[in-house]
C-alpha cells in the first residue's frame, strides 16, 4: 500500500470557487521511500487574490504568477489528480487536509466535473492527538521546524514532502508504521463522495468536542439563570448608583454564584443592569481581561472598572 501526501495552493478562495493553481504530491511506500514527487501547476482561470479579508495581507506563493496562464486548466489535469487520489492501492494524506478536499470539491463543481471519491487522513490531527491538544491549529511550518524538516513553504510539492516527514517522524516516535499510528490514535478517515465531505476524526478529538459541548451547555444554563434573575428587576429612582447602567464581562456573568448577588446590589443602590455593552454606562471586568467584549467597552468610551473597583463601589 502506497501513501500519497498532497497539498494544494490556490490563486484565491471564495465560497463558490477555489482557483487551484498548484497540486503537489509525494508518493512513497509504507517505509517512506519516495517513489515520485511532483508539482502540477494549473491555470487558475482568474487573477491571483492572495489577501486577507481586509485586503492588505496574504501569503506569497514561490511561483511566477505570470507563467500560470501557460499551464493546463484544472479540467485538463483533473483525470491525473483523480486517478492519483482514488487509487485503491494508496492512502491520501494532507495537512489540515479538509481545506484541500473542499478546494477539490469547489473546482469540480466550478468546471462541472464528477465528484472525487476517496478517503483521506490528516497529519495535523495526528500531531494534535499526539500532544492531546485540540484547542488550536498547528501549522505545517511550526511542526516542521520543531522536527527539523527543511522545505519551501507554499510550494505545493514541498508542503506535501514536509507532511510526509511529519508523519514519518511520528511513526518513529511511536515505533510503528502509518497504519499502526492510525490505530494507536483511534483515527477515522475523512471521506469525499458525491460532493459531500465527511471530516476525519480521532478518539482524542471526539472527547475534546464532547467536553466543549458540555461546557457550552453549562454556560447556556448559567446564562438563562442570570437572565431570568434580571427579568424580575426594576430600577429604583434614587440611590448612589441612580442613572448608572452596568454590564459585566462574560467571565463575571458566568460566575452566577456571585454575579446574581452583584446585580441585586446594583438595583438596591438605584442602578440597573444591561445585557448589551453598548447600552451600559459602566463596564466591569477582571484586571487583565482583554476579551473582545472588554475591548468593545473601552472603544465605546464606557467607564471600565476592575472587579475590585466595582466591589469597593457597591460596598462603600
Amino acid at each position: 500500500m502506497n501513501l500519497v501526501f498532497f497539498d494544494i495552493e490556490c490563486a484565491g478562495v471564495h465560497k463558490t470557487y477555489a482557483k487551484i493553481c498548484a497540486f503537489g504530491y509525494v508518493v512513497c511506500d509504507e517505509k517512506f521511500n519516495i517513489i515520485k514527487k511532483e508539482d502540477i501547476l494549473i491555470n487558475p482561470k482568474g487573477r491571483f487574490e492572495l489577501t486577507d479579508r481586509k485586503g492588505d495581507k496574504g501569503i506569497v506563493l514561490p511561483y511566477n504568477y505570470e507563467e500560470f496562464k501557460n499551464y493546463p486548466k484544472f479540467k485538463e489535469v483533473y483525470p491525473q489528480i483523480k486517478a492519483l487520489l482514488e487509487d485503491k492501492d494508496s492512502i491520501a494524506i494532507g495537512h489540515a487536509v479538509l481545506n484541500d478536499v473542499k478546494y477539490l470539491n469547489l473546482e469540480s463543481k466550478r468546471f462541472k466535473l464528477p465528484s472525487f471519491n476517496f478517503s483521506f487522513a490528516d497529519s495535523q490531527m495526528f500531531f494534535m492527538a499526539s500532544k492531546n491538544d485540540f484547542s488550536r491549529q498547528f501549522g505545517l511550518e511550526y511542526i516542521a521546524e520543531a522536527l527539523g524538516v527543511e522545505f519551501t513553504p507554499h510550494r505545493a510539492a514541498d508542503d506535501a514532502y514536509a507532511t510526509m516527514k511529519v508523519v514519518e517522524a511520528m511513526c518513529k516516535k511511536y515505533g510503528c508504521d502509518f497504519f499502526g499510528l492510525t490505530k494507536l490514535l483511534g483515527f477515522t478517515y475523512g471521506k469525499i463522495l458525491n460532493y459531500n465531505v465527511t471530516s476525519p476524526q480521532c478518539t482524542g478529538y471526539k472527547k475534546y468536542k464532547q467536553a466543549k459541548n458540555k461546557e457550552k451547555e453549562e454556560r447556556a444554563k448559567k446564562r438563562i439563570k442570570f437572565n431570568n434573575n434580571l427579568t424580575r428587576k426594576r430600577a429604583k429612582g434614587n440611590g448612589k448608583l441612580s442613572g448608572k447602567k452596568f454590564n459585566f464581562s462574560r467571565k463575571i456573568e458566568d460566575e452566577i454564584s456571585v454575579s446574581i448577588s452583584y446585580v441585586d446590589r446594583i438595583y438596591e443602590l438605584g442602578g440597573s443592569y444591561r445585557q448589551r455593552v453598548d447600552e451600559c454606562t459602566h463596564y466591569v471586568a477582571e484586571e487583565g481581561d482583554e476579551t473582545d467584549r472588554t475591548k468593545k467597552a473601552r472603544a465605546a468610551g464606557k467607564t471600565v472598572l476592575t472587579l475590585q473597583q466595582f466591589k469597593e463601589l457597591i460596598n462603600d
